[in-house]
């Protein structure tokens, strides 16, 4: 006769299953979309939740309290570029592959984040099978984009850039580059310091900082040109 397993017996049983399971660790700014991902997550047979964080300092002491196989990060957090938070992981923890999945344009940013040690990119608004599969995708070693996005960085490995057929956003930096790119969305100052989670001060200087850079010699000028960029962008050209 085969005994029932006792109540211990098959405590240790769940436990060694939660285990086998590899963790996720989710960044976002925005507590309904972390909620979400779990909930995606744990339906899942090989995947689990360890943490989560919405910040750059939340999310390197999750990465300490809890070890994580992975991690599932935003670009807009508070207080912090998630391309910080990127460049902070890959020196920490260089062993940790990170999958960005972000609001932001994959054909503005993409490429930065795999340059600040991303292992990939998808759009929020992929399906949940697509984020499933790019999650497993990253932790397998291998690097996860869109087709679209794969097929723009093997073009432009091909031919090469010339320097005088660079854009005039490429000396910008990444933050310099997501102020440049709300303001062509006709977001003003303030509205970009609270998606930001920063100061007016701190965007006026950045505004500043583009001009400077792009070599323009007015607010006016900046705008239309950062609406021009924000259009040629979603066109593609």
């Amino acid at each position: 006769m085969v005994s029932k397993p006792t109540h211990v017996a098959a405590q240790a049983e769940r436990k060694i299953k939660a285990e086998a399971k590899a963790k996720v660790l989710v960044v976002d700014d925005h507590p309904v979309v972390r909620q979400g991902m779990a909930q995606l997550i744990s339906h899942e047979p090989d995947l689990t939740v360890c943490g989560e964080a919405g910040s750059v300092p939340e999310a390197l002491q999750a990465i300490a309290a809890c070890h994580p196989d992975v991690a599932v990060v935003d670009l807009s957090l508070k207080g912090a570029s998630g391309l910080e938070l990127l460049k902070d992981i890959k020196v920490r923890y260089p062993r940790l592959p990170v999958l960005v999945l972000s609001m932001a344009d994959e054909n503005v940013f993409a490429e930065r984040a795999l340059r600040a040690g991303a292992r990939g990119y998808m759009m929020k608004e992929e399906a949940a099978e697509k984020v499933l599969e790019a999650i497993r995708c990253v932790m397998a070693g291998r690097i996860y984009l869109s087709d679209a996005m794969a097929s723009r960085l093997l073009h432009q490995f091909v031919d090469g850039k010339s320097e005088a057929g660079a854009s005039p956003v490429d000396g910008l930096s990444d933050r310099e580059l997501e102020v440049f790119q709300l303001i062509g969305r006709g977001l003003g100052t303030g509205e970009i310091a609270r998606q930001l989670h920063l100061s007016p001060k701190t965007i006026e200087t950045y505004r500043a900082h583009i001009k400077n850079k792009m070599n323009l010699e007015s607010a006016t000028e900046l705008l239309q040109h950062a609406i021009q960029y924000v259009q040629s962008m979603r066109s593609g050209t």
